[in-house]
């Protein structure tokens, strides 16, 4: 096996923290899109426009897109999707911007989809103890924080031409 800078083997891919979150976020997302899916008929991209609008009622679509990771254009359909179901209101902002807010119907749901969320949200902490869910999530505030100036360091790094 190679070997670290450090001088200790390196970690194949299974037993990288990143490849491990990654792998758990996903199990955890998709069951999470079966259950809303089945539930209150929306997709993931649909819950969590919905959650971040019930949030902030003064987002736009650029700041809604920005906060929940999307490209404004892939916001867009999903947010066209949410209007045309009657769970969305888009109105016409300042410029060309487009301001939203939960419909009647799209609160109903969103109480709906919470109520589900934090289910199983107190489903996943069940399962470690107080100390642990404690320690699991300041590491993960530390780590969230880590991985955007990690980011950051890497943007200001010029693409490698030579690949």
């Amino acid at each position: 096996m190679a070997e670290r800078a450090d001088g200790r083997d390196l970690v194949p891919i299974s037993g990288l923290l990143s490849y491990r979150l990654s792998r758990t976020s996903s199990a955890m997302s998709r069951s999470a899109a079966l259950r809303y899916r089945r539930e209150f008929d929306v997709s993931l991209g649909e819950w969590r426009a919905i959650s971040l609008i019930a949030a902030d009622p003064t987002l736009t679509l650029n700041r809604l897109a920005r906060r929940a990771g999307l490209d404004k254009a892939q916001m867009s359909r999903v947010v066209s999707r949410l209007t045309e179901r009657g769970l969305v209101d888009r109105t016409a902002g300042s410029g060309r911007t487009s301001q939203l807010a939960l419909t009647t119907e799209g609160t109903r749901v969103y109480r709906g989809l919470i109520a589900a969320a934090n289910e199983r949200d107190a489903e996943f902490l069940a399962a470690l103890t107080a100390e642990e869910s404690a320690t699991l999530l300041g590491a993960l505030d530390k780590l969230a924080g880590l991985a955007l100036a990690v980011e950051e360091r890497e943007r200001a790094h010029p693409a490698d031409l030579d690949c």
